[in-house]
């Protein structure tokens, strides 16, 4: 009878799939118009000698500004810390987030209060965080900073005040911010995993370790890669934290890329460079980011029946 009401010539499949592209319209042109529109533009600025102090002087230079980055040893450092940055906060906020989880892994009343303590440094804005840490870790008034100095733990401008420590202390506060949030990633993987799996290698004489590497691991891979994916993206964009905190100094110490294109596009107005280094950063998460892709992809390939 339905089918009756349907006008002729028109099959349901393609009414849905009418109905399903009305759905998504806004989202895709929300996308294009708030994304990948002002990519292209500045992927087109980059390609342009153009300063807002002299709009007039603004020359197509082609790659210019890129090879300059590469040239440039402040760059070349924003490039280093940045990679150093992701890796040493990633890694440590996987490590201590997958431990986390598996402490809070069985149902319990103290894990769940445990959870939602341990959640709350994920509701402070970066911001606010990077204020924080600024006022603990000041070596003359803060109740961390001023003992750390006293006791010689750290230098007389403070751990972040010298280029030894403040990379290493962004990556901690970093830590401290984001490691809730890996956990709570991987604690979802976890209790997704069926518990008639565990106690059959329980009964077949598996001990911990091995009911860890043969079974939560290789069940857990699809869930660690996201979580993986996810932090690697947002911790390549890190700028919050290091602008109120050191200003991407002392020195170059703590600059990364995204300091480093606001210095050279809000500063000095230099748009082509800072599109440059846009650009270039795009360009590396693109990278991380396919990694990752192909990785869960050769996964699912090999997990398929």
């Amino acid at each position: 009878m339905r089918a009756r009401l349907l006008p002729p010539g028109e099959p349901l499949e393609a009414r849905r799939r009418l109905f399903f592209f009305c759905l998504t319209a806004p989202v895709i042109l929300y996308v294009l118009a708030c994304a990948v529109w002002p990519a292209v533009v500045g992927l087109s600025y980059s390609l342009f000698r153009y300063n807002l102090l002299r709009p007039q002087r603004t020359a197509f230079v082609g790659l210019e500004n890129y090879v300059a980055l590469w040239t440039d040893p402040s760059t070349r450092t924003a490039i280093f810390n940045t990679l150093a940055f992701v890796a040493g906060a990633v890694i440590l906020e996987f490590v201590a987030g997958f431990a986390l989880a598996l402490l809070l892994w069985r149902d319990r009343l103290i894990n769940r209060v445990s959870l939602a303590l341990l959640l709350v440094p994920v509701t402070v804005t970066p911001l606010a965080t990077g204020l924080i840490f600024r006022a603990l870790l000041t070596p003359d008034y803060g109740p961390i900073g001023y003992w750390a100095r006293v006791l010689g733990i750290s230098s007389e401008r403070g751990f972040l005040g010298s280029p030894q420590t403040a990379l290493a202390t962004i990556v901690a506060m970093d830590v401290w911010q984001w490691t809730p949030l890996m956990m709570l990633i991987l604690l979802a993987g976890l209790k997704s995993i069926p518990s008639s799996f565990l106690e059959a290698a329980e009964v077949d004489g598996a001990t911990a370790w091995q009911r860890f590497t043969t079974i939560i691991v290789p069940v857990m891979t699809p869930t660690i890669l996201l979580a993986l994916l996810l932090r690697v993206i947002d911790a390549s964009m890190v700028f919050d934290t290091i602008y109120v905190t050191t200003n991407g100094g002392p020195g170059d110490a703590t600059n990364v890329l995204m300091i480093r294109a606001v210095k050279e596009g809000l500063e000095f107005f230099n748009i082509g460079t800072a599109s440059a280094i846009s650009a270039l950063m795009l360009a590396l998460v693109a990278v991380m980011a396919s990694v990752f892709f192909v990785l869960i992809n050769r996964y699912d390939r090999k997990a398929a029946p």
